[in-house]
C-alpha cells in the first residue's frame, strides 16, 4: 500500500540558520510558560481500557476538513491507545473544572489510571472515546495521519462530531497555574 507523504519534499532549509544552535529544553520551557492556552483532556478508549491526559498542546488545523492536530507525550498510556484505537476526544474544559485537570494532569498524588475518570461524568459521542460532561467543547475525533515528532506523537484527527456550551470560563494555563477567563 502506498501512503502519501504530506510534505513539500523538494523545500529545503536556510542552511545558515538551520547550522545554528537551538535555545535550551530549559529556556524554551520558561519561554513558553507565559504563553497563554486553552487547557483540555485528552481521551481514548480501545475496548474496556480507557486513558486520558490533560493536554495545552492542540491546534486547529483546518475547518474545511475539520481537522485538528493533537501532541502527546509517546510515553503516556493515552498515546498507545489512540494508536490502538484510531480515534480520540478532545474536551476543552471550562473554569470549574480545575479540580478534573488536575486529576489528569497527574497533580492529585493518589489518583491514576482509570480512577481519573471517577472525577467527572464521562459519555461517548461515535468514536467510544470518552467525552467529559460539562466541557466548553467536545471534539470527538479519528486518527487520519500520525507524525513521529522527538518525543511526541503529533495526530492529525478529523472531527466527526461536537458538543458546546455557550457560556462559562475558559480554563487556561498560564506561568505554571490554572487560570479562569470569562467569555
Amino acid at each position: 500500500m502506498s501512503q502519501q507523504i504530506n510534505q513539500l519534499l523538494d523545500w529545503q532549509p536556510n542552511a545558515k540558520l538551520a547550522a545554528m544552535p537551538t535555545v535550551s529544553a530549559e529556556d524554551h520551557r520558561y519561554g513558553m510558560r507565559h504563553f497563554a492556552v486553552g487547557v483540555t483532556i485528552i481521551t481514548a478508549r480501545d475496548g474496556e481500557t480507557r486513558a486520558g491526559l490533560t493536554a495545552t498542546a492542540v491546534c486547529s488545523v483546518t475547518a474545511d476538513p475539520p481537522r485538528l492536530v493533537v501532541f502527546v507525550n509517546k510515553n503516556v498510556a493515552a498515546s498507545e491507545i489512540i494508536l490502538n484505537s484510531g480515534a480520540l476526544c478532545v474536551n476543552v474544559l471550562a473554569g470549574e473544572q480545575e479540580e478534573v485537570a488536575k486529576a489528569f494532569a497527574g497533580m492529585i498524588k493518589e489518583v491514576h489510571g482509570d480512577a481519573r475518570f471517577e472525577h467527572a461524568c464521562w459519555r461517548e459521542l461515535v468514536t467510544g472515546a470518552p467525552t467529559l460532561d460539562g466541557s466548553l467543547a467536545n471534539f470527538d475525533c479519528r486518527v487520519i495521519k500520525v507524525f513521529d515528532e522527538s518525543t511526541h506523537n503529533a495526530f492529525l484527527c478529523e472531527v466527526l462530531a461536537t458538543c458546546e456550551r455557550n457560556d462559562g470560563e475558559a480554563l487556561i494555563y498560564l506561568n505554571g497555574a490554572f487560570r479562569r477567563i470569562p467569555q
